[in-house]
């Protein structure tokens, strides 16, 4: 029998607040990167790829913290683009990408459009404001990663120093 916590469950909730925000972020640099014909996922998967070149997808997908399958849709239209070129392995986890002639230039042609957003963003945050908060997602995730495995009986819960 579970116990009604609900006036004692701290609010808001973290993950409609988190999400809220990556929402709002997400708006913000897919419009500045579409003069460059990308969004701002595909920026981050292009640079994941490019950090492990040669390596399976699934330590891109890793990561990102993403999901083999959203990841492999990314990877698919970007292929189509022209930005990747994936080979295959043995096996479907051993499939790799890496980033084409075109896909660095359209990374080349972007990093200046998201260099200034991003610049921007975390000015009118605040510069130690940021880092501070990026630290603090990062405990938020291993917290809820904690907990996601503990109750999906995927071990002790455990993660370090969270």
């Amino acid at each position: 029998m579970r116990v009604n916590r609900s006036n004692s469950v701290p609010r808001p909730c973290t993950c409609t607040t988190v999400r809220r925000a990556s929402r709002v972020l997400a708006r913000t640099f897919d419009g500045v990167l579409e003069a460059v014909g990308l969004n701002v996922t595909q920026l981050a998967v292009l640079r994941a790829i490019q950090r492990h070149a040669g390596e399976a997808l699934v330590r891109v997908a890793e990561d990102l913290c993403m999901d083999r399958t959203s990841l492999y849709r990314a990877v698919g239209t970007m292929r189509r683009s022209g930005w990747v070129v994936v080979r295959e392995g043995p096996n479907a986890r051993a499939r790799s990408a890496s980033v084409t002639a075109k896909g660095r230039r359209v990374l080349e042609a972007a990093d200046p459009h998201w260099a200034d957003a991003q610049a921007e963003v975390v000015d009118r945050f605040g510069r130690r404001e940021w880092a501070a908060l990026a630290r603090q997602l990062e405990r938020l995730a291993a917290c809820a990663a904690a907990v996601g495995a503990a109750r999906n009986g995927g071990g002790d819960g455990e993660q370090g120093d969270v």
